[in-house]
């Protein structure tokens, strides 16, 4: 068996063909799409994020509002700034990049996010609502795991899933979004016994470590007919490479997301897809 394919490049042309038609809507109503981006310091990495976030935005006419902010930047000041964009009624969506400068607590600034402009889905308001099956914004990367399943039809009633992450971003959010669509997920960690013996019991394998050292999915850690969801991102000899040994795990699964190409362009296209679903709840809700 060789794996097909899980096409993030294909999945998220069609998530931002359908948000670029709900800003369209949106914009003949009268209501202009906007994301404020908040990068606080020079990481270079960070900086190449906001960018891609605001080229995508660029590109199915959401508007966006850039905020570079020095490292030596204040909590008070930030915790400022978020509260008058907080208010501000032409932003929909806030982004603020993590990870933050040591000298401030993100708890602290993610807490202070109004939940309708939580466009990761991250405070605890949202946090809440998705364990309740209710959220109306949730985290861009298990959502956009939930589209790439969605639109190749995988159906995982019933499926033995395996996360390797139980980060507030990936691990504990696709948990409850697997939930929802009735798989049985058991969520692993560094701390895991018997990881190995787990993964080869798994239906669906998503593996979000990102770091090749620690840990790498071999194709004897998998059973036939696996789906494999590679989330992490790693270089390796300068090149960009997922957890999996994808070469020797594609010939023992049945589907497989390739990194790049996979996941990490559904993260950035359901961003927007969240930034439209703001700007939606904000105008029912000025009526």
């Amino acid at each position: 068996m060789v794996a097909r394919i899980i096409d993030g490049k294909v999945v998220a042309e069609d998530v931002k063909a359908r948000v670029k038609k709900a800003v369209d809507e949106l914009k003949a109503s009268r209501v202009q799409p906007c994301l404020a981006t908040v990068l606080v310091g020079d990481d270079p990495a960070s900086a190449t994020y906001v960018g891609s976030k605001q080229k995508d935005a660029n590109e199915v006419g959401i508007l966006t509002r850039d905020h570079r902010l020095a490292a030596t930047f204040k909590q008070s000041e930030l915790v400022e700034l978020v509260h008058l964009l907080n208010n501000d009624p032409a932003v929909h969506g806030i982004l603020v990049q993590l990870p933050l400068p040591s000298h401030i607590d993100e708890i602290e600034i993610i807490n202070v996010l109004s939940p309708l402009k939580d466009v990761d889905g991250l405070t605890p308001y949202n946090a809440g609502m998705l364990q309740n099956g209710t959220a109306l914004l949730k985290p861009c990367t298990p959502s956009g795991v939930i589209e790439l399943l969605d639109y190749y039809k995988i159906d995982v009633s019933g499926m033995d899933a395996v996360i390797v992450n139980r980060s507030n971003l990936v691990g504990k959010p696709l948990a409850f979004l697997l939930l929802e669509r009735n798989a049985t997920v058991t969520v692993c960690h560094s701390k895991t016994k018997d990881l190995d013996k787990k993964l080869r019991n798994a239906d669906l394998v998503v593996t979000a470590v990102g770091n090749r050292q620690r840990f790498t999915l071999t194709a004897d850690m998998i059973k036939e007919g696996a789906v494999i969801i590679d989330v992490g991102t790693a270089r390796v000899g300068g090149k960009l490479t997922g957890d999996a040994d994808f070469d020797s795990v594609k010939q023992k699964a049945s589907w497989i997301t390739p990194v790049p190409g996979g996941v990490g362009l559904m993260t950035r296209a359901m961003l927007l897809k969240n930034t439209v679903s703001a700007a939606s709840i904000a105008r029912e809700m000025s009526g």
